[in-house]
């Protein structure tokens, strides 16, 4: 569980940046050229090139070099683990304002009968 916490964290420490998720957004097309990604951001390919390094060490995106042309993919895979998560989150939320409507719903059907007229 702890590893998986770990690996949680990196992911969403990678998504958390708005370059990033671009670039995921991107990907999520198609593999694209690390220039491709770069051009639209306002940063130098240096620093987008740093930024590719985080989603590939969060395990979202992989790249292969072929010539002197690198290109990137994103791992689909990666994202359902965020999936997870998040669905966990919301299953368990789902659950409590579920409890909590039939608690509302028993209050309202205990003072329909003490005569306030409600």
């Amino acid at each position: 569980m702890l590893n998986q916490s770990a690996d949680l964290d990196r992911l969403f420490h990678a998504l958390a940046d708005p370059a990033r998720r671009a670039m995921v957004d991107r990907l999520s097309r198609g593999p694209a050229p690390v220039s491709e990604l770069a051009r639209p951001l306002p940063m130098s390919l240096p620093s987008a090139m740093q930024h590719l390094g985080v989603l590939e060490a969060a395990g979202l995106v992989r790249s292969q070099k072929i010539g002197r042309v690198r290109t990137c993919s994103i791992e689909s895979q990666a994202l359902s683990l965020a999936e997870q998560w998040i669905n966990a989150r919301r299953s368990e939320w789902e659950h409590r304002l579920d409890r909590l409507g039939d608690y509302l719903k028993t209050l309202d059907n205990e003072g329909d009968g003490d005569g306030s007229g409600r």
